[in-house]
């Protein structure tokens, strides 16, 4: 007879197995937050311009570039060779962008080192209201409608400034608005530094 007796089938886990099974569905979804919870806080803890590239010391992408509208100089790889120089990645609507523009328009008046523009996704009239109104510190700049050329570049998220060198290497990075403190510490004693070595380099 059966009566009285508890039959547990063999594909029924015994109670041990389901407390634990229990356990793991309440605490699972913990523990999967805290280590999200950690990996986004050492995130935070980051540099963003600190992110590295993978075309640094390698030649920039070879690329063409129709003009800016109202401009008559696009701007290709060929003109990144024969001299220190850097490149921005710029759009209208890049707030970040208003932020270093003041930077850039300086860097401009004082002649220091050529500035070339890729602007990015941009409506043309927009892209051409932006330089008019705010001021245009570019020496040539290059309407990447599509986001093409920027892809080829690796960027991650405008604005960007690249420093190449004179060999049409890049040489360096900047992930973010330039601010004063980043041009004169770190762009500007590279650019000194690459244009001695090409110095050094001439017969």
């Amino acid at each position: 007879m059966t009566s009285g007796n508890i039959i547990q089938s063999d594909a029924d886990p015994p109670a041990a197995q389901r407390t634990t099974l229990q356990r793991l569905a309440v605490f699972l979804p913990a523990l999967i937050f805290a280590g999200m919870a950690a990996l986004l806080a050492w995130g935070l803890t980051r540099n963003a311009s600190d992110i590295p590239s993978a075309l640094i010391d390698k030649p920039v992408p070879a690329f063409g570039l129709p003009p800016v509208q109202g401009r008559t100089l696009g701007l290709s790889s060929g003109d990144l060779r024969g001299e220190v120089s850097l490149v921005n990645v710029f759009a209208s609507w890049c707030l970040a962008c208003r932020e270093e523009h003041p930077v850039f328009m300086q860097l401009a008046a004082d002649g220091t080192v050529p500035l070339y523009g890729i602007n990015y996704k941009d409506r043309p009239d927009d892209a051409a209201r932006w330089l008019d109104t705010m001021g245009d510190p570019y020496t040539r700049t290059g309407a990447d409608l599509n986001g093409r050329v920027a892809i080829d570049w690796g960027v991650y998220g405008i604005p960007e400034t690249f420093v190449v060198g004179a060999d049409g290497r890049i040489a360096y990075k900047h992930i973010g608005a330039v601010t004063e403190e980043v041009l004169e510490k770190t762009i500007l004693p590279l650019v000194e530094r690459l244009r001695a070595e090409a110095r050094g380099r001439q017969p």
